[in-house]
């Protein structure tokens, strides 16, 4: 192999492909990055066999040729290199890459890439495409919610469910439960439903960027794998396998009390109360209080911690029902008020030991339902 390349173009392609590398690993071929040339162009890859990531970048082809060499190395070694042109060959005894940048030469060990993990081609299946917009906003409402341990590995993912050209994205942890709701470009051919990584899918988020043009998918007949297409990059993920808990059934269908109030409000109130929290178990107590006639309710958000002192900040609020007292987890609070957008949130309860939930207001997309924490009153 035999080719150059800039090295913006090399450093982008490599921090594309590089969050796909195995870190810790019983395969150490997946440290590598297969590097290889394909139709007078460059292509990375990398995989940690669960998810893998391809990117193409510009090149001067001159022998077609490919080789792995440790991944982590490479990216270190041309970040380090001044933004010119960058030459590269391979030879095969040694197994080794030669890197030439201006007055810069280096030499890597490398591993044939017959031994590289084949990545998963997704060819055949349902098809369908999603603008970048809104898979980003449906991924960034929902993956936070995903469990990251993997005692129930099917609460590590996303259910997708797709009908027509709607769909939803469904996380829950045992703890909380977001659902979203988004439009498809185009009907599918046939309905479907399968359950991604949480992880797979932030990592699609993550190189949405600026990509202008829907993002294509494929989910394979089996419902093993599915790859999703973006401009000259190709993410494919292992599907999980596994019963996803009937989450419509955990969102309360009727509510006691109703508070509507300024998201910003309610967010610096939160954050105030989580320092306090952080040292007092974690916990945040919210009281709901209607206003006398002619004047607004109010949010009480307090927080303790025993040794410390404790905070107490109160967000007017249009209340609707009786008083109301719940407990949150300060960080599972705060971390679905940060991924909203509207103005304006409802707070949804109905006893201090029901689900609470929270719904932007005006839209209809979204549903938060948070567990609440046992405290004495």
């Amino acid at each position: 192999m035999r080719l150059s390349c800039l090295q913006e173009n090399l450093s982008r392609g490599l921090s594309v492909v590089g969050r796909a590398v195995a870190t810790r690993t019983t395969l150490p071929i997946t440290q590598n990055v297969l590097v290889s040339t394909d139709q007078s162009r460059l292509k990375l890859a990398a995989t940690n066999t669960e998810i893998a990531i391809t990117t193409w970048i510009g090149a001067q082809v001159e022998e077609e040729g490919s080789i792995t060499i440790p991944a982590r190395l490479f990216t270190e070694l041309v970040n380090s290199l001044p933004a010119e042109r960058i030459d590269m060959a391979s030879s095969e005894s040694p197994t080794s890459l030669s890197i030439n940048c201006a007055r810069f030469n280096a030499n890597i060990n490398g591993i044939d890439a017959d031994e590289f993990p084949p990545i998963p081609t997704v060819e055949t299946g349902v098809a369908g495409k999603i603008e970048p917009k809104v898979l980003g906003d449906a991924i960034r409402h929902v993956a936070f919610a995903a469990a990251t341990e993997d005692s129930r590995p099917v609460l590590t993912g996303i259910k997708v469910e797709i009908e027509g050209d709607g769909f939803k994205f469904a996380a829950a942890d045992g703890y909380r439960l977001a659902v979203y709701n988004g439009s498809l470009v185009e009907p599918l051919s046939e309905d479907t439903s399968f359950i991604v990584p949480a992880r797979a899918l932030q990592e699609v988020n993550r190189l949405i960027g600026g990509q202008e043009q829907p993002i294509e998918f494929t989910v394979t007949p089996s419902k093993s794998a599915a790859l999703f297409r973006l401009d000259n990059v190709e993410v494919v993920t292992q599907l999980l396998q596994g019963t996803f808990p009937n989450y419509s059934q955990l969102i309360p269908q009727s509510h006691d009390t109703r508070a509507l109030v300024r998201l910003d409000e309610f967010f610096r109130a939160a954050r105030s109360a989580s320092i306090f929290a952080r040292d007092g178990s974690g916990v945040i107590r919210i009281i709901v209080a209607g206003g006398a006639e002619g004047t607004p309710g109010k949010l009480s958000i307090a927080s303790k911690a025993e040794e410390l002192g404790d905070n107490e900040g109160d967000v007017d609020a249009q209340v609707e029902g009786e008083e109301a007292k719940i407990a949150f987890n300060a960080k599972y609070l705060a971390d679905v008020l940060e991924v909203l957008e509207e103005s304006e949130v409802a707070l949804e309860t109905t006893t201090p030991s029901s689900p609470g939930v929270i719904r932007p207001v005006g839209t209809d997309r979204y549903v938060h339902v948070v567990m609440p924490m046992f405290v004495q009153w």
